[in-house]
């Protein structure tokens, strides 16, 4: 298959990274298997976390299929989401993009989901929606954990429900880490709301390996809105982002978390 959309855009958001001296340090793509489907399930703290994910395999044979806000297919860049095999969430109605992924998958490729439907004002994992478990059991395929940091430096979360949409921040010079994490096997017979709560400890503890390395870390006095507040930031609590988060009844609540 010919990816001409997926190769333009690679090319135009190489051009961004390098204008604005991003890094994008990646480790662990070896985990991510070449062949075959395979569900990545990524921590989220920034809107252009896929933009990184997407980066990072750049060298291997994946292009991998994102699940994202629907209201992206609203705007001008529709044509190369549906060129690039993307796939529209409607929070209200998922079921469309379930399917959706589950046929990507059943054609053997990559699908990459953000379990937490949204971005937690707190910088920890919140609920997660148990749709990457349920897809990895359902088809089969591998479920890779993917930890994702920095990126929060470039486009925040806001803090506040009230507050507006919140604007980028386009600062130079920033690192930000992914790493694939080992993968999870999800069998047939799998219990769902358990293995989602497996899922969320994972994807919390290696969220929290890479807030603690000393480049991700506020300098002394500094006020970091950008890091939590439990590893000496500034963000919001975790109790505070609940009300922010509102999620959806389907989701599992965390056993996972700096004060659980």
């Amino acid at each position: 298959m010919r990816e001409g959309w997926y190769v333009a855009t690679i090319a135009v958001g190489r051009a961004v990274l390098r204008g604005l001296d991003v890094t994008v340090r990646a480790e662990g793509q070896e985990r991510v298997p070449t062949e075959g489907p395979v569900v990545l399930a990524a921590n989220h703290v920034s809107f252009p976390d896929f933009v990184f994910i997407g980066h990072a395999l750049l060298d291997t044979p994946a292009r991998v299929r994102f699940m994202c806000r629907h209201d992206i297919w609203d705007s001008p860049a529709r044509r190369a989401m549906e060129g690039m095999r993307h796939v529209p969430v409607d929070r209200r109605a998922p079921a469309g993009a379930y399917l959706r992924a589950r046929r990507l998958l059943r054609e053997g490729e990559a699908v990459c989901v953000f379990p937490e439907g949204g971005i937690s004002a707190a910088y920890t994992v919140r609920a997660l929606m148990p749709g990457a478990v349920a897809l990895a059991r359902e088809v089969g395929a591998p479920l890779v954990p993917v930890s994702v940091w920095g990126s929060q430096r470039l486009w925040p979360q806001r803090r506040a429900l009230d507050a507006p949409f919140p604007r980028p921040e386009l600062r130079r010079g920033t690192l930000v880490d992914v790493r694939f994490r080992e993968p999870m096997t999800v069998p047939a017979d799998a219990d769902l709301t358990e293995t989602v709560r497996e899922l969320g400890h994972r994807l919390w503890r290696g969220l929290e390996e890479l807030q603690a390395l000393l480049e991700h870390r506020p300098r002394p006095g500094e006020y970091a809105p950008w890091h939590p507040a439990h590893l000496g930031g500034h963000a919001v609590s975790r109790g505070e982002s609940f009300a922010i988060d509102r999620m959806p009844r389907s989701a599992v609540p965390p056993t996972w978390g700096p004060d659980l």
